[in-house]
């Protein structure tokens, strides 16, 4: 039988056991999946916008 494959915890940097026995995969605890949960819940994990100045019209200039 293959050993667990062992991951790096997304939040923390620990490792972490990725198999079905680990109910918090791919963190290593329930702690580290809760403050990634609360990232997300706060908007801390956004994408920069690069949106256009106000007086801009929005698109792509070229197809209007």
């Amino acid at each position: 039988m293959p050993s667990p494959r062992t991951v790096v915890c997304p939040t923390c940097g620990g490792s972490s056991v990725y198999a079905s026995e680990n109910l918090y995969r791919p963190f290593c605890s329930e702690r580290c999946k809760n403050v990634d949960l609360g990232a997300w819940a706060s908007e801390g994990f956004r994408m920069p916008a690069d949106a256009p100045p106000d007086d801009q019209v929005y698109g792509d200039a070229r197809l209007q």
